[in-house]
């Protein structure tokens, strides 16, 4: 890469979360070229439309453990051609990653291609890297972690926490609850528990549920929609109605229903479930609660109690401050560091 002329960025991450990240960067990567590379979901798809982008196909290592390793090595043995294809023809001379595993092979084949790799570990990992971290570490120049707890465990990193408490944005609130099982996997539990307290009348509130692709939900009830997905753009807008949102423990779910002061009550996903590949939204959800942001239910009776616990609960508004870490990569990609 050579500093007279503007670098090319790969902005590669996986669906949900991890690429809500990226966007956060917009400061840095819009001065420059760039294409993104992601999974396709419906936020891949919104951002599609704005942006030069490339779809990769989901895997992940957790997909073995919960009993469909072929699906795991069906879909990486795709994804390793994809890859290869994307950069091969796109070039770029510095790679952003948040991860995680659908990115792997970008971030090999971009190395093996000249590259520069700059890894940023997922603000969803607050106590330890992540595995993708873990394992894609050695392929990167430079390593940025956004917990102090987990930068202090990831050799070579430099740490950037972006959390912020700030003033709530929110306007006018509707008797209006949200609920979501995210843009990359299904949620049945959450499904079932937000259905069974309106069918209980526990939720006397319009309620909108996103369910995810194919999973078979239709159910009737008064006051009662059912979507499988929505755009991204049209997310915010319900947010910004919502006085309620009930989410999974992915980050970008929960700080972007806390950006929009909203009370929020997380469901996180279990690995013995079967739900997710570990038990990491376990360990987001309680840093959330232990800091007073969300309310947290695992059963349906601590839900309906969450529920009452959130019609008095005050929101505390939360933003997540780039500043630093943005001028840290303007460095780094015009090769100062």
């Amino acid at each position: 890469m050579t500093t007279t002329t503007k670098p090319r960025l790969c902005l590669a991450a996986s669906g949900g979360g991890h690429v809500r990240q990226l966007l956060d960067l917009q400061p840095l990567w819009s001065r420059h070229e760039y294409f993104f590379v992601t999974e396709d979901t419906a936020l891949g798809q919104s951002i599609a439309k704005k942006h030069e982008t490339h779809f990769v196909p989901h895997f992940a290592i957790g997909q073995a453990k919960l009993g469909k390793p072929l699906a795991m090595l069906g879909a990486a043995f795709r994804s390793l051609l994809r890859s290869f294809g994307i950069i091969r023809k796109k070039r770029p001379d510095v790679v952003i990653t948040t991860g995680a595993g659908s990115q792997l092979f970008i971030v090999f084949w971009a190395r093996l291609l000249g590259a520069r790799i700059i890894l940023i570990d997922s603000f969803a990992r607050f106590d330890s890297p992540s595995g993708f971290a873990r394992l894609a570490g050695p392929l990167a120049h430079h390593r940025l972690a956004q917990s102090e707890v987990s930068g202090q465990m990831w050799k070579g990193a430099e740490i950037f926490d972006p959390l912020r408490e700030t003033q709530s944005l929110a306007g006018e609130k509707e008797d209006l609850v949200f609920a979501t099982v995210g843009a990359t996997l299904p949620f049945p539990r959450l499904t079932r528990t937000v259905l069974a307290a309106k069918q209980a009348e526990a939720i006397p509130e319009k309620v909108i549920l996103q369910v995810g692709k194919d999973s078979g939900t239709n159910a009737e009830c008064e006051g009662l929609e059912i979507v499988e997905t929505l755009p991204f753009d049209t997310i915010k807008s319900i947010l910004a109605r919502a006085r309620i949102v009930v989410c999974h423990g992915g980050t970008g779910s929960i700080i972007t229903a806390l950006q929009h002061g909203c009370a929020t009550i997380v469901l996180p996903r279990r690995f013995e479930h079967g739900e997710h590949y570990d038990n990491h939204q376990a360990e987001i959800t309680q840093n959330f609660v232990g800091r007073g942001l969300v309310l947290t239910a695992e059963t349906p009776e601590e839900f309906e109690q969450a529920l009452l616990q959130a019609r008095t609960f005050t929101p505390r508004a939360v933003a997540t401050d780039y500043t630093a870490m943005i001028q840290r990569l303007d460095e780094i990609v015009k090769g100062r560091a």
